[in-house]
């Protein structure tokens, strides 16, 4: 390193404990989403930090966006400091939101406790542990290095964990990146990792009809359930084996997220189902309705027609096979795959970094799901974006799900670090 990087990297190391604390505030805000709860109070938490730190800040409510409501408004916050010159502006975001708990926690999910060297809590490792990092590394940057020009910007975003339409999407149609220059976002892709991008997604709903009878005289309807039985068996007999042989060049983690997968994401058929405390049983009746919802997930050679026509053609096997069958197919949702080219000065100068804070080369992986790199590439039209940040990937949406405290300092500083490259003052020759 040189003087002035060992300054830096010495000042985050000096910040732990700010580290820690603000780490812990965070995930004691519980931004559960559904449906989108305390997005306005993180904001007022963020907005009064940041402005301590002499950022200018926007809070901007993604009004009209999916889930937008005025229980639950899509509140989002966009920070962004000056320097001295011109120069070229670093965007760190991170989403605010987290999904539900879910069952298995041994301590508080919303307790923040320090144990071990680590901080517990949802959304400690995805992703306020790497939002607290941005945080400490851009303020570190500012108190050490002078002279610097350009723009640090940051923003906490909603709804990333439901496609992040009220979040990234509707400040890339605002127009908030289109004089950013860099992206990171803190996802937890692993200290040593580097992530260019993801694989693409199709979720769709299909839906089998039937005709409604007695239960008692099944004979006189036609059964949607047992059509929709069809319809899994085809896919598992002909569709599921097809995907196991599709495989990808991308650096796709974990190993079997190389290929082409489909999940069942859910399934329903006949009446909704009884709320408890109810009372007596279901009527007997014919089902004459089956839906489910289907998450294809594609890679970048595969072209997103042929993932439609692959299911499409599952079903119309089935109804060349059966009597009466009818379905009908709905698209929910469409991203197509994204990588960052190697060479594109962001990743360039992350990898710089990580060399100099961690003394070896990064991996470069790409994530199996999406996350908000496909807003700022698709509608910011900005290339020049990696997810890079603290936590590990496998402990994401998991009960008693963490974030090590020396990750989140090491990743501070590849952070601050690479603000030193991209808007620091000239090296000398």
């Amino acid at each position: 390193m040189t003087d002035l990087q060992a300054r830096l990297a010495a000042e985050i190391t000096a910040r732990r404990d700010d580290l820690i604390s603000l780490t812990q505030d965070l995930i004691r805000i519980p931004t559960l989403n559904p449906p989108g709860e305390n997005y306005r109070e993180i904001c007022d938490y963020l907005d009064r930090r940041l402005l301590r730190s002499g950022f200018h800040t926007q809070l901007v409510r993604a009004v009209g966006s999916p889930g937008d409501s005025d229980r639950y408004p899509r509140w989002n916050i966009v920070a962004r400091r000056a320097g001295a010159r011109a120069g070229e502006c670093v965007h760190f975001n991170s989403h605010i939101d987290v999904v539900d708990v879910g069952r298995g926690w041994t301590t508080d999910p919303f307790g923040g406790e320090l144990k071990d060297g680590k901080v517990y809590g949802r959304g400690a490792c995805d992703m306020k542990g790497g939002l607290a990092a941005s945080v400490v590394a851009a303020e570190a940057f500012l108190a050490v290095v002078p002279d610097w020009g350009g723009a640090i910007e940051i923003s906490g975003t909603a709804d990333e964990e439901s496609g992040g339409f009220g979040g990234v999407a509707y400040l890339a149609e605002q127009g908030f990146y289109a004089k950013v220059d860099h992206v990171i976002i803190p996802e937890p892709l692993n200290v040593d990792r580097i992530c260019l991008g993801h694989r693409g997604v199709w979720w769709a709903e299909i839906e089998t009809h039937g005709e409604i009878a007695h239960g008692s005289m099944p004979f006189l309807g036609d059964c949607a359930v047992r059509h929709m039985g069809a319809v899994l068996h085809e896919m598992e007999e002909t569709l599921f084996p097809a995907l196991a042989l599709k495989r990808t060049d991308m650096p796709v983690v974990p190993e079997g997220a190389k290929q082409s997968t489909l999940n069942i994401n859910s399934l329903h058929g006949g009446q909704d189902e009884i709320l408890k405390p109810g009372t007596g049983l279901p009527s007997p009746v014919v089902p004459d309705s089956a839906r489910m919802v289907i998450d294809r997930r594609f890679l970048i050679e595969e072209d997103i027609d042929k993932v439609q026509a692959e299911v499409r053609g599952v079903l119309e096997r089935v109804k060349a096979r059966r009597p009466d069958f009818d379905y009908s197919m709905r698209e929910m949702h469409r991203v197509l795959p994204t990588m960052t080219d190697r060479g594109a000065p962001v990743v360039t100068t992350v990898t710089e970094a990580i060399r100099a804070t961690l003394g070896r080369d990064p991996d470069y992986v790409v994530s199996p799901g999406t996350y908000d790199q496909k807003h700022i590439d698709r509608i910011g039209k900005l290339k020049n974006c990696v997810a890079y940040g603290p936590g590990i990937l496998d402990l994401a949406h998991k009960p008693d799900e963490y974030v090590g405290v020396d990750d989140m300092v090491a990743s501070a500083q590849v952070m601050a670090l690479s603000l030193l490259s991209l808007l620091g003052p000239p090296r000398n020759p």
